[in-house]
């Protein structure tokens, strides 16, 4: 007689139904797998925040631009700096234009040719608030833009260095841009016009 135990016998898998369940998860994942690029294209990119400044034109022909000369308005109407702030205008007229060549902001043409309209006009007017004159130097010199400057000294400690950038076809401004500056010094006037070009760098203001 054959001995006894006290363990249930163990029931027989069904091998068939195993395999059809394998199948049926293995085709599931297929599935998901293959419906994966479809769902991340569904995904809407995130717009712009208010105010972003818009990415930088890569390979765009860089605009021609007439760059004038800063002036001076001094409210304090003090003489005693006139020929030290004469020659810091010239200073920085120079540096805004090396700076603008520099960082390809713009394509910065020779003034020579309109040497005698400017002559004739900045003994006249102020350039920046000569009702479009600037615009006229810009047709003569056949160039895109042209840019006005000016330095406004209210005293020797607050001075700010303003630039104003025309559309020569339209005369419509594409740029104001102003930076307040501390103390009526080389290294002030200068400073001024570096943080005004790495500004306008970071905030993709040029070849506008």
């Amino acid at each position: 007689m054959p001995a006894s135990s006290n363990n249930p016998a163990k029931p027989r898998r069904n091998a068939p139904l195993c395999r059809a369940r394998l199948n049926a998860s293995l085709i599931g994942l297929l599935l998901a797998a293959a419906a994966l690029p479809a769902l991340a294209q569904s995904v809407p990119t995130p717009a712009a925040a208010p105010g972003a400044a818009a990415p930088a034109k890569t390979g765009a022909p860089l605009k021609t631009i007439a760059m004038l000369d800063f002036e001076l308005i001094d409210d304090t109407l003090e003489t005693a700096k006139d020929e030290a702030q004469k020659a810091r205008l010239g200073q920085i007229s120079q540096q805004l234009r090396a700076a603008f060549v520099e960082n390809n902001l713009y394509q910065v043409v020779d003034n020579a040719p309109a040497a005698a309209l400017i002559g004739d006009l900045s003994g006249r007017f102020a350039l920046h608030t000569c009702n479009g004159c600037d615009v006229d130097i810009g047709k003569v010199l056949k160039t895109d833009r042209v840019l006005t400057a000016w330095v406004q000294k209210v005293s020797n400690l607050i001075l700010n260095v303003n630039i104003q950038i025309r559309d020569v076809r339209s005369g419509l401004i594409m740029l104001n841009k102003s930076v307040d500056i501390r103390s009526n010094t080389d290294e002030s006037w200068s400073r001024g016009i570096k943080y005004m070009v790495r500004s306008m760098v970071e905030k993709n203001q040029a070849n506008r």
